[in-house]
């Protein structure tokens, strides 16, 4: 198991911003749910005037936190199955996609969620990196700087490659998905 991260906690000022700054932001933070997780490696950033957002539409029951504090957890279901763990941006309506982490702690635990032993699968796609950290929609609206999560700024400065979002219909041409270049957990690698 690696040591803790020993950055400083994410500010919750930090969420203030918008969506693609914010998802930028992400790349190299340490997440941790209940003490498992890993340094994010993959987001995707997402607003209200982006047609492949839910917020796209305005407010409903379904995407009301998405129209709340920057910083609260927006976690839905997407087809029916997987858990979609999101961040709450700045802009009203934004929030911001955690796609893919690098397991570094509690990997048993994940691996046991999972029912996989290669790292590579535990975290690698939103729905495997819900499973993995236990995260369902009894966490949604929940705010990332309180347990049982943690978050922790980037160590350093991270080589960030930067392309189209992917899993979309609409908006296919954005380019707010960002990924911590060349890792191999990251859900799908980017066009060379």
């Amino acid at each position: 198991m690696a040591t803790l991260n020993p950055a400083p906690a994410i500010d919750p000022s930090f969420f203030q911003q918008d969506a693609p700054a914010v998802a930028r932001g992400l790349i190299g933070a340490m997440l941790l749910v209940n003490g498992a997780g890993g340094r994010i490696v993959e987001t995707e950033a997402y607003d209200m005037d982006d047609p492949a957002s839910h917020s796209f539409g305005g407010q409903k029951r379904r995407n009301a936190v998405m129209f709340g504090p920057p910083g609260r957890a927006y976690i839905y279901r997407i087809y029916g199955l997987h858990w979609c763990l999101n961040t709450v941006a700045g802009k009203t309506g934004s929030a911001v996609l955690i796609r893919a982490l690098e397991p570094m702690h509690g990997i048993a635990e994940m691996a046991a969620r999972r029912g996989v032993s290669d790292p590579r699968l535990l975290c690698s796609g939103p729905g495997r990196l819900c499973q993995a950290l236990g995260v369902d929609g009894s966490l949604n609206g929940a705010s990332l700087s309180d347990a049982p999560f943690q978050l922790f700024a980037p160590c350093d400065q991270a080589p960030i490659t930067v392309g189209r979002r992917i899993g979309i219909s609409a908006g296919v041409d954005t380019p707010w998905r960002f990924g911590l270049s060349n890792s191999p957990f990251l859900s799908r690698r980017f066009p060379a």
